[in-house]
Order: structure tokens, then C-alpha cells, then sequence
């Protein structure tokens, strides 16, 4: 089924019985099956392949976050996972999808009103696919954070289970909505600190997200003031540094990013001038592609932070279909704007030489990171949060009436993806044994940072 049903199309009722009669061809308990085929590729020949296109100084940086653990491994290996989801059960909702949807890709942000919002936050593989696959990814990655922080199997299965439900349930509250109403929903962060079930956790939370939105000026450590009261940054090696081989594409990337804004955005930016830049190693999975930031200052000295990024192919693109943008950096800015209630009003694409790029204000690491917080107040309570957010993301693209009938109560559905995730943690784990060997044995160099 399509993600967005056309104005003309059935009616609620009519699309909700369609996504019933899916169930017929495929079963909701259908979506538990994991069994690796006898054919499946090499983890650790995939992320080589990969690295050929990154910056190679880099990826020993990126090799030694990922051989720390197992949720380590799964946050770097999203091309593996979308090389095995393509092998998994579809019921035909094709939505547009995260494409690297793990428990660390969701953060806390503020819109332009200052209001704190809990939404997905990495779209760098972003492309319409199946709805599935975003599910089973998260699921994945709550067993292996339960079994990191100590849960026992049942609570470790069961993060992935009460996930699946919030999703489900979200799914079928929106789906009553007009598109207009679905397309508008929001999660309010202060209302998310509301539902943490412990009541010390819930009042850390709300002191973390008061100190957080105080400070979100401060520059993240990164700015200093340089002779004649102007604004400069601040390198930190080895995840902060000047790559002067790098600085003109970057300069280069960041002025044609300017022109090609649209004459509101391009006005206000236009009172700011770029005056330093300086290279950045961001997550697991990114390291090892272009990334830097661009300090903006006016006259006075005030100042703005933007964060150039380079876009590659969706890891998803071989199984889910080419992207439909010739642009790799359009790609990520319509999956952001698609998925995301509240995008950032610097959000563009630009591009140097064959590299592609997507530019997006600089997060405030602090306050984006409070989402980890509620993680460690209370995992069960952040799993839901998760899934619940992920289904509020799936509807702005979904056929909504159709998806909900078609998931039903979400009892089995929550269930067999449960089920699916335990079985691909497990897989995970394996996986994340014979790439330590790897490093072991020198295939693989790894360095930590």
C-alpha cells in the first residue's frame, strides 16, 4: 500500500477494512521470524564496504565506538540490519521511514517558540519503507539496553513489547484525525516528564530540562572569544579539529548552502558572516563522513552555529528502492521535514565537488541528550516514549486508517516483534563477537575515543 493515500481515495472506514484484509496474507505473528540465511553477507565485509566512501583517518575512531557492546555494534551496523530486514516479512505500509531507528536516534530539542519538543532526531538514512523496519530496529536496540543495564530477559523482551504497544496506540489515536490535525501533533517534552512513573525521577527531569533550556546559549563548549572581543572555535582533539586539506570545500558547501535558501531565510542569514570552521566526529554510525561546523558571527559579535553534514545513500536504497532525489542531502531534508513535527528553520542541502551535504543548525548536545536522562531515570518509561514517537512520525506519511486496521488491539503485533527483536539481539551479538575478533586479528583497525 501506498504511504500517503491519495484525497480521492477510500474512505477511513473502507481503507481501515482494507488493512484488515492484509492480516489474511500476512499474519501479525508473522513478523517474529528471524533465522539468518545461509547466504546472508559478512557484518564485518559490509561496514568495510562502507568505510571505502568515508574519511579513512576517521574510522578507527568509528570502529572503537562500536566494538564497546553489542547496542554499540547494532547503532554502527545499520547497513547490515537493512541488509537482513529486507529478508523479513512485509505487510505493505510503506511509510517514510528513519532508516536508523535506535533508542539513541530520539533527543529533545526546542522550536523556534522555545517550547522543548521529544521527536526522532537523525534522519540521515531516511526513505520511504516498509513500516516494519523501524519498529523491529528500535525494538532491537531496547533488549540489548535492557540486558546492558542488567534487566532480566523477560524485562529486557518486554521494553520491546510495551514499545510496540505505545506505537500501536498512538497509530489508533491519530487515526481518526483529519490529516491536517494528524500532521500537526506534537510531543511536548514537558508533558512526556509527566508520565515518568517515579516520582524522584520525574522531578530530576524536570530540573535537567530547566537547566537545559537556561543554558542553550552558552556556545556547547565550543566558542571562545579571540582578540578584539570576536568569537572563534575552540578545537578539541580528537573529535574536534581543523582539517585545513577540507576548509575551502567547506567554506565552498556553506556559500552555495546560503544562496540557494529561499529569500527569507537567505535575508536573515545574510547578516551573519561565516568566520571559522572546524571539523567534528558525531555518533557511531556517522563517524568517518564529513562533518563540520560553521561559526556565524555579525559585527557584534553575536553569534550562530551551524552544522554542515555529508549525505550519502540511504543504507535502506538497494532493498527499499532508489532514493527520488538526485541530491543526497534533499533526500535527508524532506525525510526530516516529513517525520519531524517541528523542523529546523535552517534545514537545507548544498554540495561540494561529489560530496553531498545537508546543513541544519547545531543541536544543543545537552539538551538533546535529555532524553538519555529519562533512559537512565526509567528505561520502561522511555520505551514507550520512543515508540510512541515513532508512530506519531509514521503517521504524518502513513495511511493511517489502514496501518490501524490492520495492527489492530497490537497485542500480537507487539508480540511478534518482541519476539523478533530478542531473535535479532541475539544475531547482534554474535555479530558484535566475530567484529572484536576482527580487530583482534588486525582486520579491522580500532582506536578508542
Amino acid at each position: 500500500m501506498s504511504a500517503m493515500p491519495p484525497g480521492a481515495g477510500p474512505t477511513r472506514r473502507e481503507r481501515r477494512a482494507a488493512g484488515r484484509a492484509l492480516r489474511r496474507d500476512t499474519p501479525r505473528t508473522s513478523h517474529a521470524v528471524w533465522a539468518p540465511p545461509a547466504d546472508r553477507a559478512d557484518p564485518v565485509a559490509i561496514l568495510q564496504a562502507q568505510g571505502r566512501s568515508r574519511i579513512a583517518a576517521l574510522l578507527p575512531i568509528r570502529y572503537g565506538r562500536m566494538q564497546a557492546s553489542p547496542l554499540a555494534f547494532l547503532r554502527g551496523a545499520a547497513a547490515v540490519m537493512a541488509a537482513d530486514l529486507a529478508r523479513t516479512k512485509r505487510a505493505g505500509f510503506v511509510v517514510q521511514s528513519c532508516g536508523d531507528c535506535h533508542l539513541a536516534n530520539f533527543g529533545s530539542f526546542a522550536t523556534p517558540e522555545g517550547r522543548a519538543v521529544f521527536d526522532i532526531n537523525d534522519f540521515d538514512e531516511t526513505l520511504p519503507a516498509p513500516f516494519e523496519w523501524d519498529l523491529k530496529r528500535l525494538g532491537t536496540s531496547l533488549v540489548l539496553s535492557g540486558r546492558q543495564a542488567g534487566l532480566s530477559a523477560h524485562g529486557s523482551r518486554a521494553l520491546a513489547r510495551d514499545a510496540t504497544r505505545a506505537y500501536v496506540a498512538e497509530i489508533a489515536r491519530l487515526a481518526p484525525l483529519s490529516p491536517v490535525e494528524a500532521w500537526a501533533e506534537r510531543i511536548d517534552l514537558v508533558d512526556a516528564i509527566e508520565t515518568i512513573a517515579d516520582p524522584r525521577a520525574r522531578r530530576r527531569a524536570r530540573q535537567t530540562l530547566a537547566e537545559r533550556l537556561r543554558s542553550q546559549a552558552i556556545g556547547y563548549g565550543l566558542v571562545e572569544t579571540r582578540a578584539g572581543g570576536m568569537p572563534g572555535l575552540r578545537e578539541a582533539p580528537p573529535l574536534a579539529v581543523r582539517l585545513p586539506e577540507h576548509e575551502d570545500d567547506t567554506r565552498l558547501a556553506f556559500a552555495r548552502y546560503v544562496a540557494s535558501l529561499p529569500p527569507d531565510r537567505a535575508l536573515l542569514l545574510r547578516r551573519y558572516r561565516l568566520v571559522d570552521v572546524l571539523f567534528k566526529v558525531v555518533g557511531i554510525g556517522s563517524v568517518g563522513t564529513f562533518c563540520a561546523i560553521g561559526l556565524f558571527a555579525t559585527p557584534d559579535g553575536e553569534k550562530l552555529l551551524l552544522q554542515i553534514k555529508q549525505a550519502q545513500a540511504s543504507v535502506l536504497e538497494p532493498f527499499a528502492g532508489r532514493s527520488g532525489f538526485a541530491a543526497c542531502g534533499e533526500r535527508v531534508v524532506i525525510g526530516q521535514r516529513t517525520m519531524q513535527a517541528a523542523s529546523d528553520a535552517f534545514l537545507g542541502w548544498t554540495s561540494a565537488g561529489d560530496r553531498h551535504f545537508y546543513v541544519r543548525r547545531l543541536k544543543d548536545a545537552r539538551l538533546a541528550s535529555l532524553g538519555l536522562k529519562i533512559e537512565q531515570h526509567g528505561l520502561h518509561d522511555y520505551a514507550l516514549l520512543c515508540g510512541k514517537t515513532l508512530g506519531r512520525a509514521h503517521a504524518r506519511s502513513a495511511d493511517i486508517a489502514g496501518l490501524s486496521g490492520y495492527l489492530g488491539r497490537g497485542r500480537a503485533f507487539s508480540r511478534a516483534i518482541a519476539d523478533f527483536s530478542v531473535a535479532y539481539a541475539d544475531q547482534t551479538g554474535r555479530d558484535w563477537s566475530d567484529f572484536v575478533r576482527a580487530i583482534d586479528a588486525g582486520r579491522v583497525p580500532a582506536t578508542e575515543a
